[in-house]
């Protein structure tokens, strides 16, 4: 354990014989919540050796599994089936299935209402859920992004009992996921996995837990900061996404390239750290993890205006790319009502089907409230609802010919952008996907 870590204690009674399990895999773990993050973890355990079972609420998740067929991008069927035919993993909806684990990763989401306040609602219906069977030597670990303090002030009352003392019979700990879908380089195995315990003795067995089947394991010294750790990953990103999306507006009312201005900074080998602008943030963790810090810090009477400023600005984004669409149909002798706009790619990154938050949601919904008629393409997703119009992923090369306007806001490597901008009337490209051509029905961010 590093230095930020409470001396380790020595593992006695019902914590030594978990501990012998986890060592020798024999340990029956489980996973509550089989999405990008869950569904993974569970995986790389039963790879290790793990007997496993998911645990999701969703009938249909839990059927596709024990068919041995993956739903999650990252996760390939080929890894999977072996696991679910040699009865390494199996999912099920019943949460007492509860009783017969010896560990649980809690991995389900938690979202922002409208009023910017964290939504607790599936992480307490787990922890009930799980409270009901939970059994002595129990380790439970909460992955859920969250706000600091969740584990102690939430989790632990729902989980504790006078026979369930946390440290004693039962262990509790967090640990903040980091999954990027479609990352070819680094996934749950490789990603490095901080972990905090309530005592450290929950603090051994989680760290012994994750070393088993996780590359690098990451201890502090309590449930807070591993739950700060997380916040402060994605506040980062997204206030230095928040201020290249403010430079992007200043360039573009200064005619400067700001894509120009970014790589030539970014030759400097120290003291800076490229980050580029965009249609808007999309994903479970940037737009939303900021907020959660943001709402905590209110609670303790401090404003987080950092926050609270590139919130604002990340959140023009989508309307300030209708603007330029908007403009630049004005500069064809055109109105954007009535206007046929193509879009793009709607997942809200590259290469990956995940559409939670995609800037694409907000850009489609102000067009068609605008007047535009809306037709997009996505390799990765084949069909795309917003407001009341239910659309259905076209070829792009025709769609992007018919349009008075395209517009990239996905940049999946595979479409054919060069040969799009021959056969289109105008296009605008929030991504870069043209990057260094010139022509005059090209605008830029």
């Amino acid at each position: 354990m590093n230095t930020a870590q409470n001396t380790a204690a020595a593992l006695t009674g019902i914590a030594a014989e978990l501990a012998t399990k986890i060592r020798n895999r024999t340990a029956r773990t489980g996973v509550v919540g089989l999405g990008y993050v869950g569904l993974p973890l569970a995986v790389e355990m039963g790879h290790v050796g793990f007997s496993v079972v998911g645990i999701d609420v969703q009938q249909a998740k839990v059927d596709e599994i024990n068919r041995g067929s993956s739903y999650i991008q990252d996760v390939p069927t080929a890894s999977l089936a072996p696991l679910v035919q040699s009865g390494k993993l199996r999912a099920t909806t019943d949460f007492s299935a509860v009783a017969e684990l010896d560990t649980i990763n809690i991995c389900v989401p938690t979202p922002l209402r409208k009023t910017k306040d964290p939504d607790m609602s599936f992480i307490v219906s787990a922890c009930e859920g799980i409270a009901k069977h939970l059994k002595p030597g129990t380790l439970v670990i909460l992955e859920s992004t969250t706000y600091p303090g969740t584990t102690d002030e939430l989790v632990r009352p729902i989980l504790e009992r006078p026979d369930l003392r946390v440290g004693h019979e039962l262990f509790l700990c967090f640990s903040p996921e980091r999954v990027d879908p479609g990352n070819p380089n680094f996934q749950t195995k490789n990603i490095p996995k901080v972990v905090g315990g309530t005592t450290p003795v929950c603090s051994q067995l989680a760290v012994a837990l994750y070393s088993q089947a996780l590359d690098h394991v990451v201890p502090v010294s309590s449930t807070q900061v591993a739950e700060m750790v997380k916040l402060l990953e994605n506040t980062f990103r997204m206030i230095n996404i928040g201020l290249v999306n403010e430079l992007a507006m200043m360039c573009g009312r200064m005619g400067i390239d700001v894509w120009e201005v970014i790589e030539a900074a970014a030759t400097k080998p120290f003291g800076f750290m490229p980050f580029y602008p965009g249609p808007g943030l999309g994903g479970h963790c940037i737009p939303i993890d900021p907020f959660y810090l943001s709402w905590k810090s209110k609670q303790a009477g401090i404003e987080a205006r950092f926050i609270e400023l590139a919130g604002y600005i990340n959140g023009q984004m989508p309307h300030f790319v209708v603007d330029k669409i908007a403009s630049a149909l004005n500069e064809h002798a055109k109105p954007l009502k009535g206007s046929r706009v193509h879009i793009l790619g709607v997942a809200y990154k590259r290469d990956i089907d995940d559409m939670r938050e995609s800037p694409a949601i907000d850009v489609a919904h102000l067009l068609l409230k605008a007047g535009a008629k809306v037709s997009y393409s996505d390799p990765f997703v084949p069909r795309f609802h917003v407001d009341a119009t239910d659309m259905q992923s076209v070829e792009p090369m025709a769609a992007s010919e018919a349009a008075d306007c395209v517009v990239i806001i996905t940049d999946h490597k595979d479409l054919p952008y060069q040969e799009i901008l021959q056969r289109s009337k105008l296009v605008v490209d929030t991504r870069n996907a043209l990057k260094g051509v010139k022509a005059d029905n090209l605008v830029r961010l």
